[in-house]
């Protein structure tokens, strides 16, 4: 069920080319006045622990890189709207600049995934005549792009074209279709016109519709894996970004002008930034090393200084989290960025004295990084959040056996850097264990005598593009619906027991909120605050206070739900999400994004659809 690979050699686009293509389009922006609206998907039934108050505190990096993208294109007529500020936003009713917009995107993850079908579905409610092109993208659309595509006529209503990668695919189809756009023709008809000429076969990381009635395709296209950008310096700067967002309201309308540049930090006080993307770890539940073909890709030192320098002076956003896989994945490209942070100087002012950053790091490649990691706290890195998982290794092999971790963890405190903990709870481990260290109690006062200053705790959950979706599908482990409640894509978040082979999975969902519960309380609020000494000794009372207000809300959410898997009869999938159309890929190969069982050779998209049917309607 992972994506699958290039060839080897042909991962990476060649230099320059998302530069390139960027000083094209600014040649053609000239010709063409274009507007565009950029959506975000939120899911409000989502917000609870580990991620409640950051959710709306920090602008998504990815729609923002789009948007950044698309101004360095010279396409300056864009808004950001994110469904975070705005769940009253309507497509049918958006003009910007007194009109409808010539492109509408929108971009989800799989939790928000039925907000951004009820976005695409309101965009379709302009007349046609007008309506805007609708491309999807986004998290959910790299994996599951089909389901970006209606297949029911009582709900029609699809994307026009999912990009399943990255700025370069996108701005390589806008290319496209402006290279057919004739003076005064919509962008949607001339998409119509490049889809009918196959011109968009050669833009690798798309899939498209063709044919179909009564709103349903009759099949979808799929150009294949996107080409990865290698230099991430070559990426569009963050700070353009920033300039096209829409302020928050309750109106369903666009504002008549975008944020103002004082709103945003106190809207937004923590930044996103892309440093590093890539893993040298292969984790079974895990899909981001086959997302990035197994490459591991950077910006330089020098980059990320200027982003948090443009950003701060522009701003005022002091605080940095780092959309990394695994910042410490290379010991010395990390060295180099580091101390490039700690040496940064603007306007005579150290960078270190103006920008506080966090990120994502393991426990193994911590302790290779022990003796510098004095040096990484004087870049201005404050916390790092560690993917901890299983204290004795039972669920995955990382390093992090409970004495590697907690010489971890004891060498950030010393060195004045924050150690947060993610763990992930599964079937076999208990509440608590005696003698042992399995029990994920057991793991807590582990980790909180280590110094473990926040804490996450979330159900082992099949994650579309990795290696264990399809057995533990297969197996039968994952619920469809419990006491007739249908399991909904906002609740596969790790924070619903959503599937589990356990005979009484009620307890799994019990057993999180006690661990939750033993972590973030008031008698360790009262040890934190009686132990607060240092900057660095403030931050376990902070987030005690932000846990226990996030844990009132995930305990009304869950308890209802553990109700329910008590007392409801559970009803299981015995196979995993496939496309409800027809699939295939350029020539009739078969689709790169398809999540079926390898296709017999020569056997056309339809025939292959109708086998898959009948297989998964047989009892």
């Amino acid at each position: 069920m992972e994506l699958p690979r290039r060839a080897r050699g042909d991962e990476l686009l060649r230099p320059g080319e998302l530069t390139r293509v960027r000083e094209r389009l600014r040649i053609r922006a000239r010709e063409h006045d274009l507007s565009s609206v950029i959506a975000c998907a939120f899911d409000h039934r989502t917000r609870m622990l580990p991620f409640i108050f950051a959710d709306t505190r920090m602008i998504p990096a990815g729609v923002r890189a789009i948007g950044s993208a698309l101004a360095d294109a010279g396409f300056d007529k864009t808004r950001i709207v994110l469904q975070q500020w705005n769940r009253n936003f309507r497509p049918a009713q958006m003009r910007l600049d007194g009109g409808i917009p010539d492109v509408f995107m929108v971009s989800s993850m799989s939790l928000h995934s039925e907000p951004c079908m009820e976005l695409i579905r309101d965009a379709h409610r302009i007349d046609p005549a007008h309506r805007p092109l609708i491309i999807a993208g986004g998290p959910h659309a790299v994996y599951e792009p089909y389901d970006l595509f209606s297949a029911d006529p009582a709900h029609p209503g699809s994307a026009d074209v999912v990009v399943t990668g990255e700025e370069f695919v996108l701005l390589d189809l806008i290319e496209v279709v402006l290279s057919m756009r004739g003076r005064g023709e919509s962008m949607l008809s001339a998409f119509v016109r490049a889809r009918e000429a196959r011109a968009l076969d050669a833009v690798p990381g798309l899939v498209y519709s063709r044919g179909g009635k009564n709103g349903v395709p009759e099949e979808l296209v799929d150009t294949g894996i996107q080409r990865l950008v290698g230099d991430l310096d070559e990426l569009p700067h963050p700070i353009l970004g920033y300039r096209l967002l829409e302020p928050p309201g309750r109106h369903a309308t666009l504002s008549p002008r975008a944020m103002p540049v004082g709103e945003v930090r106190k809207r937004s006080p923590i930044s996103s930034l892309v440093l590093t993307f890539g893993c040298k770890f292969a984790c079974p539940y895990c899909p981001i090393p086959a997302y990035n073909q197994r490459q591991y890709r950077v910006k330089s030192g020098e980059r990320i200084a200027d982003e948090m320098f443009r950003l701060n002076q522009e701003y005022g956003l002091r605080y940095f989290f780092g959309a990394d896989d695994n910042f410490f994945n290379d010991k010395a490209r990390t060295l180099d960025i580091v101390d490039t942070l700690a040496r940064a100087e603007f306007d005579g002012v150290k960078l270190r004295n103006r920008a506080r950053w966090y990120t994502e790091v393991t426990v193994h490649d911590t302790l290779q990084m022990k003796e510098h990691l004095p040096l990484i706290r004087e870049s201005g890195c404050r916390a790092l959040w560690l993917g901890v998982e299983d204290l004795t290794t039972t669920l995955i092999k990382k390093g992090q056996s409970a004495d590697r971790t907690t010489e971890a963890f004891r060498a950030l405190r010393d060195a004045g850097i924050c150690p947060m903990p993610m763990m992930m709870h599964h079937d076999s481990q208990p509440l608590y264990s005696r003698g042992s260290n399995y029990g994920l109690l057991n793991q807590i006062e582990i980790l909180r005598r280590a110094g473990a200053v926040s804490m996450q705790v979330l159900m082992l959950t099949p994650a579309a593009g990795s290696k264990l979706l399809l057995s533990t599908y297969a197996s039968g482990q994952v619920f469809k619906r419990v006491g007739g409640k249908a399991v909904r894509p906002y609740m596969c978040d790790g924070n619903y027991v959503v599937a589990s082979g356990h005979r009484r999975p009620w307890r799994k969902q019990l057993t999180m909120l006690a661990g939750y519960l033993y972590f973030y309380n008031p008698v360790w609020l009262v040890v934190a605050l009686i132990r607060h000494k240092t900057p660095v000794s403030r931050k376990p009372a902070h987030l005690q206070i932000f846990g226990m207000m996030g844990l009132v809300v995930t305990i009304l959410r869950m308890s209802g739900w553990a109700m329910r898997l008590k007392f409801g009869r559970i009803e299981r999938h015995s196979h995993p999400p496939v496309s409800q159309i027809p699939m295939r890929g350029v020539d009739g190969a078969s689709a790169s994004h398809d999540p079926s069982p390898t296709p017999i050779e020569g056997q056309s998209p339809l025939v292959r659809h109708a086998v898959r049917q009948r297989e998964m309607a047989a009892p």
